[in-house]
């Protein structure tokens, strides 16, 4: 049985098996529908009232969340992501030059820097990488000092033979080279059935919002959860798989990875850990009607 505990608020925490899994969190979001979705129905929440327990406001505005999830497996520290940063220049003005206690909430998730092992950066986008550098005497640095960090091949490259608006180089000058050029960074080809990275983790190829993008698969003792990355900003695109994020490099492409992981996840009864759902972050995929949508395992009639 995956076991959940202390979901809803700071610190959550999930067991999948021997996997511990602690939701670490950075900022809320809020206009979600505004600034993500360009081809949201304007009436989806009042239609959809399972979203508005968790995930909208009073309003009907969409709730997110920007967190990372620190995995401990197979006696490893893993970091899913790596969030926005503090200190960073950014194109969103809300999250340049952040001053946020990030690292001191990793550490009393029982995750110190010093004791990450692993980290993953599922795509290259600004808010999954930014701490994977913290500013020390002026220089960017590695935040994580003796982890390796992990990016598909595809991603890594398709990022560095772009041409960059000037306002989008400094991501990678802050948050990526530093790590490249201290020796850590490795880059990994990532096959259609997936890259085991260490014992019960598992890299899963999710392009469409960006080339490279990839979902995480966490397994251990019969229990599986999906970590979403990006290929899910929000639990209304359970709703409406085929509403896409404007930040999508190829909106059909990440139309069918969706609609593609959310069918693994019902079919399997993997738990969907949201890399972006505000809390309660996970659930279960159940159908409804056309689409999907995500129930808290206490909502569920039995176990999944």
């Amino acid at each position: 049985m995956t076991v959940t505990h202390d979901h809803r608020g700071p610190g959550a925490t999930w067991r999948i098996g021997a996997i511990t899994v602690h939701r670490v969190d950075e900022l809320t979001l809020t206009g979600m529908g505004r600034t993500v979705f360009a081809d949201l129905p304007p009436d989806i929440v009042p239609r959809t009232p399972w979203l508005a327990r968790d995930y909208a406001d009073a309003s009907g505005e969409l709730l997110g969340s920007v967190h990372t999830f620190a995995v401990r497996t197979a006696g490893r520290n893993v970091l899913i992501d790596t969030g926005i940063g503090n200190d960073k220049t950014l194109p969103n003005p809300a999250w340049s030059g952040l001053g946020t206690p990030y690292l001191d909430r990793l550490a009393a998730a029982g995750f110190p820097p010093d004791s990450v092992d692993l980290v993953v950066n599922t795509h290259l986008h600004g808010d999954h990488i930014g701490w994977n550098t913290r500013l020390e005497g002026g220089r960017w640095v590695p935040a994580f000092r003796n982890a390796r960090y992990l990016t598909a091949r595809t991603e890594y490259e398709y990022w560095y033979a772009a041409d960059l608006p000037p306002e989008r180089r400094p991501m990678f000058t802050e948050s990526v080279d530093p790590v490249r050029d201290s020796g850590l960074l490795d880059l990994v080809d990532v096959p259609p059935t997936g890259l085991e990275v260490v014992p019960g983790l598992t890299l899963l190829p999710a392009p469409g919002h960006t080339p490279g993008q990839v979902a995480v698969r966490l397994a251990s003792e019969g229990r599986t959860a999906l970590i979403t990355a990006d290929c899910v900003h929000h639990p209304v695109q359970l709703a409406r798989t085929e509403v896409c994020s404007v930040f999508d490099v190829d909106p059909a492409q990440a139309m069918r990875t969706r609609q593609q992981l959310l069918a693994d996840a019902e079919r399997t009864g993997a738990l969907l850990l949201g890399t972006h759902f505000a809390p309660p972050t996970g659930g279960y995929v159940t159908r409804d009607g056309d689409g999907y949508r995500l129930v808290e395992a206490e909502d569920l009639p039995t176990n999944p």
